[in-house]
């Protein structure tokens, strides 16, 4: 960003001379217009990918219940269902092996139960196997992989790690990171094109060539950016590098997540009779499971609910609701093992502002919090990127109009800008590179091989102009 005399670019027409008195546009305008044009060339790919694994994660919730319905759901619900205790022990006669993590009770009459069983051969350290249970006969209708607080069964599984890191591992999180980084940034800076633009140049219909193609990309942005920002945003509170710097602040603000003391009341007495009564993981510690959850029921924790047993001899019940759509149910309880007395409460309603805030957020971008609309809404999301990024670069081809490919939006932009404005710009921009490192760095990086390029190209210029005087002379 090193050149030049100030001139104005117009993504139609490229450089045009300034226009004096009112009719100048914007100073930020070339410099928006420079970033988004880099931006979204380099950043596209990445988004390209996260917005096609975004749309089949979206679309995996339905799938999912058609494709496992005959685990997730009995044929014929009965009058009445049996003890959670008696739906445990045909889980465990049915696979044997690995210990009880949770319990998952049928949450919906015509829903089965699911025992979640740790440590398993075959299965995923980080997973579980859910061994899906009939809550009125004890028939076992099958087990599946687990993974998540959604229960996301091996097909949402495999796309969401998709989405997340491309199945490469924790390296592979850094695309998704950088993806989210810069949506918002290339987002928010197509608004501001768009709505700088005249309202005669944002028309669609009439157009053709790239007039057309920029009308399109301009219009879909222009209504989808809102959505970008906030996936961008949710993206980036469980991500590797930004999640770390935000969990930091909430933690000085003491907005965190709250949970539940799962410490068994009254020590050792209590504690001892509890580990006494467990057998080879089958989660019948103490009281049982069957009184611990009429424990958290007289606490008014509907469905649905899952229990995890004690982790050890010194440790409670925690029953906790698990339900993410609207309205959110996230109470927990933990409960003695020796007595079956709640030791302690946690209400979802008293949880700091920001902490449901996270809640919502994640639930929304996750697709559970309102359902079936809530996945259709981030599929046409999805969509619309798609097409965007496929429309960007195609305004790239169109450009040079088949005389020059890609041609680039002149540098000096930044000089335009007046120190007033630039100042407080650059501050914002350090603040925000260093709690979102995907963003600075890159930024950082682009900023130092544009200042070298430029001046390279203007140490050029100089030869070739002292070489034509040389000539002349």
């Amino acid at each position: 960003m090193t050149t030049a005399s100030p001139t104005h670019t117009d993504p139609l027409r490229g450089p045009t001379p300034p226009a004096p008195g009112p009719r100048r546009r914007s100073a930020l305008r070339p410099l928006v217009l420079r970033l988004h044009f880099y931006a979204g060339l380099c950043v596209a790919p990445f988004l390209l990918v996260a917005a096609a694994t975004g749309f089949l994660y979206a679309a995996s919730f339905p799938a999912e219940k058609l494709l496992y319905a005959h685990e997730l759901t009995v044929p014929e619900p009965g009058e009445r269902k049996l003890p959670v205790s008696e739906q445990v022990a045909a889980a465990r006669e049915a696979h044997p092996r690995g210990t009880v993590s949770a319990v998952r009770p049928s949450p919906e009459d015509d829903a089965t139960t699911r025992v979640l069983l740790s440590g398993v051969e075959g299965v995923d350290p980080d997973h579980t196997l859910a061994v899906f249970v009939d809550p009125y006969t004890a028939e076992v209708r099958g087990a599946l992989e687990q993974y998540g607080s959604t229960g996301a069964l091996p097909l949402r599984t495999w796309v969401d790690e998709f989405h997340r890191d491309l199945h490469l591992g924790e390296p592979g999180r850094l695309y998704s990171e950088f993806a989210a980084s810069w949506l918002w940034v290339i987002a928010g800076g197509g608004l501001v094109l768009w709505f700088s633009r005249r309202r005669a140049r944002r028309r669609v219909r009439g157009t053709e060539g790239r007039r057309r193609t920029l009308g399109l990309h301009g219009t879909v942005g222009a209504w989808a950016a809102a959505g970008f920002v906030f996936l961008s945003a949710t993206g980036l509170t469980w991500s590797t590098y930004a999640g770390a710097n935000i969990e930091e602040l909430r933690v000085r603000l003491g907005q965190t997540t709250p949970s539940v003391s799962a410490s068994a009341a009254g020590g050792g007495e209590h504690a001892g009779h509890g580990a006494a009564a467990g057998t080879g993981g089958d989660a019948a510690h103490g009281v049982g499971l069957d009184r611990v959850l009429a424990a958290a029921r007289a606490e008014g924790l509907g469905d649905p609910v899952e229990i995890v047993p004690p982790a050890d001899a010194s440790s409670a019940y925690v029953v906790k609701q698990i339900q993410r759509s609207w309205p959110e149910k996230q109470d927990a309880v933990a409960v003695d093992p020796g007595t079956g007395r709640v030791t302690d409460v946690v209400r979802f309603t008293d949880y700091p502002v920001l902490a449901k805030l996270s809640r919502w957020g994640i639930d929304l971008h996750t697709g559970v919090l309102f359902g079936l609309p809530n996945q259709i809404a981030l599929m046409a999301l999805a969509g619309s990127l798609v097409f965007l990024v496929l429309w960007g670069y195609r305004m790239w081809w169109q450009r040079g109009r088949g005389r020059a490919f890609g041609r680039p939006v002149p540098r000096g932009a930044w000089q335009q800008v007046p120190p007033l404005l630039l100042v407080p710009l650059l501050a914002a921009v350090t603040v925000l590179g260093y709690f979102v490192p995907l963003l600075g760095i890159p930024l950082a990086a682009f900023v130092a091989v544009d200042v070298a390029l430029g001046e390279i190209a203007h140490r050029r210029g100089r030869r070739a102009a002292a070489g034509s005087r040389t000539a002349k002379t």
